[in-house]
């Protein structure tokens, strides 16, 4: 595994450091091998791991590339992870839910035009207490995944959409199950909201960690006594 580990490390320099760049044909096999001063069978060791991150892209009968190194692409195994996340472990995705809301609300602040912070207010008010729990939960991700997209990040964003869309069964749990649930995070969704659109990051990052920190522990303490919620 050693001889393995260092030939990914030489092929991952020769990315970095230019020789090789996004959709370039690596070097023969034997050729490579040589160049990089490992066997053939470490060489193919090391394609097979970095094919399986989407660092190289194998095709059959004409060679192996680099990928486009996207970070939509790059970023596909980690959302795969994400998805296969096991139930008892959405505490932890809540936990990063709190860490990655907050930039995300402060980065909107700042970027996000005054036409979709308009049309970010009235998202939070375009669902009432009549509506179904899976129309509020739709609205939720959705208002989310706006602010997410406003930062200006494409990585903040996907990464925040995967881990969303994998606590949608807790986002359902909670309007079930807690009273007032619905006026609640329309009144802290429109606090985050109007901090955006007046543009306060500092604001709205606060007030999207006191919303995010409010489920953690809500849910929290209902798996003291409860079901988990995601299953």
């Amino acid at each position: 595994m050693a001889l393995t580990d260092d030939a990914i490390s030489k092929i991952k320099d020769m990315i970095l450091d230019g020789r090789l760049k996004p959709g370039d044909r690596l070097p023969r096999e034997a050729d490579l091998a040589e160049q990089l001063g490992i066997s053939r069978g470490s060489l193919r060791e090391a394609v097979s791991a970095l094919s399986m991150i989407r660092i190289l892209d194998v095709r059959r009968g004409d060679g192996t590339y680099v990928t486009s190194l996207e970070p939509e692409l790059l970023l596909e195994t980690l959302t795969f992870v994400i998805d296969f996340h096991q139930d008892s472990d959405i505490l932890d995705l809540f936990e990063v839910r709190r860490a990655l809301e907050p930039l995300a609300a402060e980065k909107a602040a700042l970027l996000m035009p005054p036409d979709e912070a308009a049309d970010l207010l009235a998202l939070v008010d375009s669902v009432g207490v009549e509506d179904s729990v899976e129309a509020w939960v739709v609205n939720d991700l959705e208002f989310h995944h706006r602010i997410a997209l406003a930062a200006g990040n494409s990585v903040l964003c996907l990464l925040a959409d995967s881990v969303a869309a994998r606590t949608h069964q807790a986002r359902v749990w909670r309007g079930v199950t807690q009273q007032d649930s619905f006026e609640q995070t329309r009144r802290e969704h429109r606090a985050i909201a109007l901090a955006i659109a007046e543009g306060r990051p500092s604001v709205a990052a606060a007030h999207a960690l006191a919303h995010v920190a409010g489920i953690e522990d809500w849910l929290r303490r209902s798996l003291g006594g409860a079901d988990d919620p995601d299953t």
